[in-house]
């Protein structure tokens, strides 16, 4: 009879699982056809990334590497338009984002940053001006570290770029120990993440308001999925130790390197990751304008000029 007792709150429990499981899978379906991919695959040691193309195939070179829980749609949302009557621009799903895959073991930073460089090679891209985006940023100095003969030059905005202490407040969800992330991606992360996506948003946007379309046309939807968990869990787990790394190397820098931050940034704090930065990485330029985290989204008009000066 205890036997018996015991079956029926553990089959309960089973079934609920299962039910949470197939749901999340729903979600996941649902979000990518609704930010379907848009591009290109390319297979690459240590991961299959997809990538949009655009712009005339013989001017220079922008690529774009997007930032924590992201996607390349926060670039072609807003800002790629405005560059591509001039400039060739690549935008890519970072390995295990987005509609890219990861082979093998979860990259880090540096293999990231490794993967972009073979991206870059694979294109026959030249020398390109890498574009980084909050923890793209750190992507991009990874790379312009280790591989400075592929880099024509580092266009930071909104960075992460120095070790942080604590994780931003939007994203204390993902701290969940390694054990327990698969099974925190699949019960939990997605309803969880559909009841405060809202806020979630408003938080990583603030000051300036969320686009009315930025889960479809700014991917956000791709988010909520336990794919996107898994990645963000991980990265965010593994970059303060990484960064640590990155930043004993910021003196041996010999690429041009820019930073631009938003002076109303609530996600990474412009002092340390843009004035420390600017001041420890010889020869770097901090540029300050209006507005919070998401710049290419909110403002893509200053945030094309500042390039278009860059690559002028």
């Amino acid at each position: 009879m205890n036997t018996r007792k015991m079956a029926a709150p553990l089959g309960a429990g089973a079934a609920a699982a299962g039910a949470l499981v197939a749901w999340s899978a729903y979600a996941a379906r649902k979000a990518e056809a609704l930010a379907p991919a848009d591009g290109q695959f390319i297979e690459l040691a240590g991961a299959q990334l997809h990538y949009v193309d655009l712009g005339p195939r013989d001017a220079p070179v922008l690529v774009m590497v997007h930032g924590l829980m992201g996607q390349l749609r926060n670039f072609s949302h807003s800002l790629a338009e405005r560059l591509t009557a001039d400039y060739r621009v690549i935008l890519v799903d970072r390995p295990g984002w987005g509609h890219s895959a990861v082979r093998g073991a979860r990259p880090g930073i540096t293999e990231q940053a490794a993967i972009t460089a073979a991206l870059i090679e694979a294109l026959g891209l030249g020398r390109p001006l890498v574009v980084g985006h909050s923890l793209g940023g750190a992507v991009a100095l990874a790379l312009g570290l280790d591989r400075p003969e592929l880099v024509r030059g580092l266009a930071l905005i909104a960075p992460l770029s120095q070790p942080v202490n604590r994780a931003p407040k939007p994203f204390l969800g993902l701290l969940v120990p390694a054990p327990l992330r698969f099974a925190a991606a699949w019960l939990l992360a997605v309803p969880a993440g559909a009841v405060s996506r809202a806020a979630t948003a408003r938080a990583v946007f603030a000051p300036d308001p969320v686009p009315d379309d930025f889960a479809t046309r700014g991917g956000g939807a791709l988010a909520l999925r336990p794919k996107s968990y898994m990645a963000g869990s991980f990265e965010i787990l593994n970059v303060r130790g990484e960064m640590r790394k990155l930043r004993e190397r910021y003196s041996e820098m010999r690429v041009p390197v820019a930073i631009l931050f938003g002076r109303e940034d609530r996600v990474l704090d412009p002092q340390l990751n843009g004035e420390q930065t600017a001041g420890e990485i010889p020869g770097a330029t901090l540029t300050r304008v209006e507005g919070g985290h998401m710049l290419p989204v909110t403002h893509p008009d200053v945030t094309a000029t500042w390039l278009r000066e860059l690559m002028r």
